[in-house]
């Protein structure tokens, strides 16, 4: 059981969106989450958020072909994915099919390969300079994949206004 106060999420989620830029990721580039319940899902969603990427957040239960489909789909350029299980090892069989995918970072430890989440994103700065350009309004946030149930699954694309389609029932 972790906690992490609001102030823990702007330090560790500024660490990983610097080190996600140092790894070539920018606005509009698509990276897909396949972190099961690791904490660190939540530093990798606002980051890039913070730095305009769009995150594409995926079951730990899709195999290659679900992955080969969803690369090619959304052109995903990076993957951050949890080290437990089988997972990693059908995102390795899907990306040698796969030229668009050229980030793979592992979480919760360490496969031959891979960029080591945990050991790197430490590293970077905690301070998040916001740019000029910075993501916002229209700009797309998120991707999902429909269930696929009567043919291959859908992108359901989300905007920074997504958010506002909540405050209803938040209200």
């Amino acid at each position: 059981d972790r906690r992490f106060t609001f102030s823990d999420m702007k330090k560790y989620s500024a660490k990983t969106a610097n080190y996600f830029e140092s790894l070539g990721i920018k606005k509009g580039d698509t990276v897909m989450l396949v972190l099961k319940r690791h904490y660190q899902f939540w530093f990798c969603m606002l980051a890039l958020h913070k730095i305009g990427a769009i995150a594409i957040p995926a079951t730990n239960q899709l195999v290659e072909h679900d992955f080969t489909y969803r690369y090619k789909a959304a052109r995903v350029k990076a993957i951050i994915c949890t080290a437990d299980g089988d997972t990693a090892n059908q995102v390795d069989l899907a990306a040698a099919k796969s030229p668009e995918l050229e980030i793979k970072i592992s979480v919760g430890g360490k496969l031959d390969g891979w960029r080591d989440f945990d050991e790197e994103s430490v590293l970077f700065s905690s301070h998040y300079e916001r740019t000029a350009d910075a993501p916002g309004g229209k700009d797309l946030m998120l991707m999902f994949f429909t269930s696929g149930t009567t043919g291959y699954p859908k992108i359901a694309a989300h905007n920074y206004t997504y958010a506002l389609g909540h405050f209803h029932t938040a209200k």
